[in-house]
């Protein structure tokens, strides 16, 4: 009897090693394809390096689908704790590519680069750095912006920059000033901060009852100036949803902002959650522009033909898309998760629906992209998925915006909702289209959304920006010093190789760190 059932499973088994082994073996690790910013972590220093890989197979043809957990990567290093201690994470593309991310805790030299594949060397591995590496929180500035944008791989313009500063060829803050303050600082209604970057130092003064969200402006100023010497400048902000500078005032004012808009002047930033994504990437943040990549379990024949979407009631289109939903649940998976704006109908449009993952929204074919106060600040973390999106017409825009393009980047549907069924329609009956549209969104989102762009976005941001000034910039009264953040321990030892023969005092030294 126990001969008989080990007759009936040895086959089985026998079977199941071979597929396994051939699929394993299709891999050729002196053809695969290595490319990163995180190769040159020397150079580019983020809160997370990363690089990606391509699975190639001996006849030069890239793989299509995940060859399995198939390549080791491992990272050595000297320091002063003897070993370079790194912690490494691969995310699987499952589409013959892999994402590998990593964290440096503390300076480390003689750095090496390891990915193998069955013990042996893939793309140009071992990949040596010649400088030293440091934590992200170092402070170990490039004197030059323009050097560092190409250091760290930066474009040199961006067409939303170039438009948004147009506006503004030159600016007077001492004329500027006092008239936006006076019209901005209304307690309760908006909240404006006034920003000053001098010597490479972060001050601020806010007005406004809702000041917290000058966190993440905090935050990403205090990075790059860990990175580059940003120029002497003053800005702005706009803490709010909406854009604020509008195109119909007295006196055009420059404000930055996270969301513009076809009716405002406002310069537009990457928005506070890409931003917070980027910054705290294998950090406090589960979304980021990476995960989404490598969290994607089913293939494009294996989704679900429907239409997703989840959100709160902060549009009454929202609204009107849960009416869609429930006249045509072939087409729609819809609900809300939270009644705010319209509580009163909550009876007519609930139950809430708890959330889901957003990982899973990828189990659907097709994604919905609809403006909520403002543009849905999801809507780059959908492009990077490998589902179709749907996106709304709106007069708001996020910063990325006029580089995409309809029917090439993503399907649109109408401001009211109209023709929506019917592009749902369209997008079941052209299966291959579809899909082709889905892959260009989400190599838009693969090229031009990724951690590294979002620091080049802002520095360049900031350098045009510099230039319009026709002031020498000064701190103001009552403005509050923002320091670096007190590093780890592990940072103590960070002594930057740029900052050696620093004598004026007017950058931080070992002892600040």
């Amino acid at each position: 009897m126990h001969t008989g059932t080990y007759y009936l499973v040895l086959p089985f088994l026998l079977w199941g090693i071979p597929q396994a082994i051939s699929k394993i073996s299709t891999v050729e690790p002196s053809e695969c394809l290595v490319w990163g910013p995180g190769l040159f972590p020397d150079r580019i220093v983020m809160p997370a390096r990363y690089f990606f890989i391509r699975a190639v197979d001996k006849n030069k043809r890239n793989l299509k689908e995940s060859p399995g957990n198939v390549f080791e990567v491992h990272i050595t290093g000297e320091s002063i704790y003897k070993n370079c201690r790194t912690w490494i994470n691969t995310l699987d593309r499952n589409d013959g590519s892999f994402i590998i991310r990593y964290k440096i805790y503390h300076t480390c030299h003689n750095v090496k680069i390891h990915i193998t594949h069955n013990g042996h060397h893939v793309g140009a591995s071992p990949y040596i750095i010649e400088g030293p590496v440091y934590p992200d929180g170092c402070y170990c500035p490039v004197k030059s912006v323009s050097d560092w944008m190409k250091e760290f791989g930066c474009k040199s313009s961006y067409q939303q920059i170039s438009s948004d500063l147009k506006e503004f060829p030159s600016v007077n803050f001492t004329e500027l000033r006092k008239y936006a303050l006076e019209k901005f600082d209304h307690p309760g209604s908006m909240s404006v901060c006034n920003y000053v970057i001098k010597k490479n130092q972060v001050y601020r003064k806010c007005y406004g009852q809702y000041v917290g969200f000058k966190m993440f402006l905090d935050a990403i100023l205090l990075s790059l100036a860990r990175k580059v010497f940003l120029p002497d400048m003053e800005i702005l902000f706009n803490l709010g949803d909406w854009p604020l500078s509008s195109i119909e005032q007295k006196l055009r004012i420059p404000l930055f902002s996270w969301c513009g808009s076809d009716d405002t002047l406002d310069i537009v930033m990457p928005t506070y959650d890409i931003t917070e994504a980027t910054l705290e990437c294998m950090g406090r943040v589960m979304l980021d522009m990476l995960s989404v990549q490598g969290n994607i379990d089913k293939k494009w024949n294996e989704k679900i033909e429907k239409a997703l979407w989840r959100g709160r009631d902060s549009r009454r289109e929202r609204l009107k898309l849960i009416d869609i939903a429930r006249e045509h649940p072939d087409l729609f998976n819809a609900s809300l998760t939270n009644f705010f704006f319209f509580r009163d109908e909550e009876k007519f449009y609930g139950p809430k629906e708890k959330h889901i993952s957003f990982f899973k929204f990828f189990d659907f074919k097709y994604q919905i992209n609809i403006d909520g106060t403002v543009a849905a600040y999801r809507f780059p973390y959908l492009l990077a998925g490998d589902s179709l999106v749907f996106k709304q017409d709106s007069k708001y825009y996020e910063f990325f915006y006029k580089e995409l393009q309809p029917w090439k980047h993503y399907v649109p549907f109408k401001s009211d909702l109209s023709d929506l069924v019917e592009r749902i329609q369209w997008a079941k009956n052209n299966d291959a289209e579809a899909q082709t549209i889905s892959k260009n969104g989400q190599k838009f989102a693969q090229e031009n959304l990724m951690p590294q762009d979002i620091f080049c976005y802002h520095a360049v941001l900031f350098k045009e920006w510099s230039e319009r000034l026709t002031e020498e910039v000064e701190v103001q009264d009552g403005m509050e010093h923002v320091p670096q953040p007190e590093p780890d321990k592990p940072y103590k030892e960070c002594e930057c190789h740029r900052l050696a023969d620093e004598k004026d005092g007017s950058s931080n030294t070992r002892d600040e760190l």
